[in-house]
């Protein structure tokens, strides 16, 4: 069950006053019914010594930057052990410190390895600032962004090297990776949300940073962009957003390790543990994406969702003029009070498949925009250029509802095996280069026998 403290409380308060009454009792019904069942199971060291061996099949050396300013003792030190404790031995660590006295400076003494580079910068000049003057002293072909009060899995570097190498062994030239990712509390104890992403999904990215940590990204790159002072606080996605911008048309530069390899500390003055001591980390976060958005020349306005940290993007023009690479878009049927069709997997799975409809889902997937490798047919609308591909697909003349560009389901002979013909069209979209958005807004209640 969720967990009742101090810090929930303060977020109910502060979500109560965004988005009323109604909205906080789904949220606090809808958070007390999940179950802490995570549990962190670090790397064995047998697992650690067998890396250790084979450290040397691998040619990836990381540059680790990490801007400092007055870390707490025990935080900089569990950081900096972190680090020294990878299985995977190419690295240099980059600390940046903007501390106006020498608290930090006297810890990283202790630490006499000639890979740990310490840095004394002259003034405190933000967090984008102080990273920049990190990454003008990156030396090493990847730079790793680890925040000071943070800590790696002591294989993160590891499983980085061996992506690459594998990728590489593909023909293929990764530039930007991520890894999984979970929380911890402030004495390092307790381990709990853990973050299991997904592989590359631009829409989702728009809607939130579900990249975030641990990222590394070629250093050629990270440091052509740079990272931009008036994005301070979102600093991270906004270099995210810019780089993926860079990559769009080769996605396969973009690598994801589906493995937790970085732990975010949580204590009172974190993002993560209390939302609002940050707030104007939220704005520059919308800022960043309305950047993206502008720069790509798309219409569309980025708005803030009732979720902290979370947006949407509003189209001021049918999102088939906006946006050529999306030929179809899928909405969220309920039957019952409970998502009943949607998004689905590539297995044929339904992504929310029973969670109610005033429900949010885990880390709000469910209320978040996202590409999709199939939805539901039954609620879809279909690019002009690719209703022949929806006809060939799905076997099935492609006829609109009056006045609207929305599938007429009522037409789908009642013998369909709907799963597997939206399965279908979702793959001949993916061959044909087009991607399918899943809206959770574009909403419909459907009856048990599965018609509007």
């Amino acid at each position: 069950m969720g967990r009742i403290n101090g810090s929930n409380l303060k977020k109910a308060f502060w979500y109560l006053r965004r988005n009323g009454f109604k909205n906080t009792c789904y949220a606090i019904c809808e958070r007390l019914g999940e179950r802490e069942s995570y549990v962190y199971s670090s790397v064995n060291s047998e697992t650690l010594r067998r890396q250790r061996e084979r450290a040397e099949e691998y040619s990836a050396r990381f540059s680790i930057v990490v801007p400092a300013y007055r870390t707490r003792e025990p935080y900089l030190r569990a950081m900096l052990d972190s680090v020294q404790n990878q299985s995977y031995p190419k690295w240099e660590l980059i600390l940046a410190d903007a501390t106006e006295d020498d608290s930090v400076a006297r810890v990283v003494k202790d630490y006499r390895d000639e890979r740990v580079r310490y840095v004394r910068l002259l003034q405190n000049r933000g967090i984008s600032e102080n990273t920049n003057q990190a990454l003008g002293l990156v030396r090493f072909p990847y730079t790793a962004l680890l925040d000071h009060d943070d800590v790696l899995s002591p294989d993160a570097l590891f499983e980085m090297a061996q992506k690459i190498a594998e990728e590489e062994n593909r023909g293929r030239k990764v530039k930007l990776l991520y890894s999984d990712e979970d929380k911890c509390d402030g004495e390092q104890t307790r381990y709990f949300e853990p973050n299991q992403k997904e592989d590359f999904n631009l829409d989702l990215l728009l809607s939130n940073n579900y990249i975030c940590h641990f990222l590394v990204m070629e250093s050629r790159l990270i440091k052509e962009l740079g990272f931009r002072k008036e994005y301070d606080g979102a600093q991270d996605f906004d270099l995210v957003l810019r780089a993926v911008g860079r990559l769009l048309g080769d996605e396969s530069q973009i690598a994801h390790i589906p493995k937790v390899l970085y732990h975010w500390r949580c204590h009172e003055a974190s993002t993560a543990q209390n939302p609002r001591s940050k707030q104007y980390a939220y704005e520059a976060g919308q800022r960043a994406v309305q950047d993206f958005v502008d720069c790509q020349g798309w219409q569309a306005r980025a708005v803030h969702l009732k979720h902290l940290g979370f947006y949407d993007l509003e189209y001021q023009a049918p999102i088939f003029q906006v946006r050529k690479d999306v030929g179809a878009v899928g909405g969220k049927l309920i039957s019952r009070g409970r998502i009943a069709g949607g998004r689905l997997l590539e297995d044929g799975r339904l992504l929310y498949e029973g969670l109610p409809a005033a429900y949010s889902g885990r880390l709000n997937g469910a209320c978040l925009q996202q590409d999709a490798y199939g939805v539901d047919i039954r609620l879809i609308q279909v690019r002009k250029e690719c209703r022949e591909l929806f006809e060939q697909a799905v076997g099935v003349p492609y006829v609109s509802l009056p006045g609207e560009e929305t599938f007429d389901a009522s037409t789908l002979p009642g013998d369909i095996d709907i799963p597997r013909a939206s399965l279908a069209f979702g793959r001949a979209m993916k061959e044909a280069g087009f991607r399918i958005l899943w809206q959770p807004s574009f909403c419909r209640k459907i009856r048990e026998a599965g018609k509007e």
